[in-house]
């Protein structure tokens, strides 16, 4: 596949897929700048849908860098973690609000860690942006099991 030089600088260090270039949420708008963290997982032959619907609602620029903080963790997750061939993302308006969410089909997880911590440092990125969301009135729901995949689905209020 043949990609541009600006999708060049996105990459995944570590796991973690980092976009070197500042966001520009102005030129690109929130799903091109979502869809840019996507590089590294198509590199890897993940198949990425999108969906979209168009209902022009403008969002805060800080709205907007939590939707794609939030984003930012659920794809790296995706990428370092499920092993996923195939990924969804869905960023639409909701009754006063805009949802984000992520899906793979990949190996899943366990949504409730057991009692010993195991895995409990892969879950800090989806803890931090949780506690985020929440504090901004948002909510996090994060669906997965073991061999189903995993969902994360993010909503965040716009009043």
């Amino acid at each position: 596949m043949n990609y541009s030089p600006a999708l060049e600088e996105v990459v995944a260090v570590g796991g973690v897929i980092t976009d070197r270039k500042p966001v520009d949420f102005h030129r690109l708008g929130l799903a091109g700048c979502i869809d840019r963290l996507t590089v590294p997982l198509r590199r890897q032959g993940t198949c990425v849908h999108w969906e979209t619907p168009h209902h022009g609602v403008e969002i805060s620029s800080g709205c907007a860098s939590l939707l794609y903080q939030s984003a930012q963790v659920a794809l790296s997750n995706t990428f370092k973690h499920a092993h996923a061939t195939d990924v969804t993302v869905r960023l639409a308006a909701v009754f006063h609000g805009i949802r984000l969410m992520v899906a793979d089909n990949g190996t899943g997880f366990e949504a409730v860690p057991r009692a010993t911590g195991e895995g409990e440092a892969d879950r800090l990125g989806l803890k931090t942006i949780s506690q985020a969301v929440e504090e901004a009135g948002g909510t996090v729901n994060i669906t997965s099991a073991p061999g189903t995949g995993t969902a994360i689905t993010i909503t965040i209020p716009l009043d």
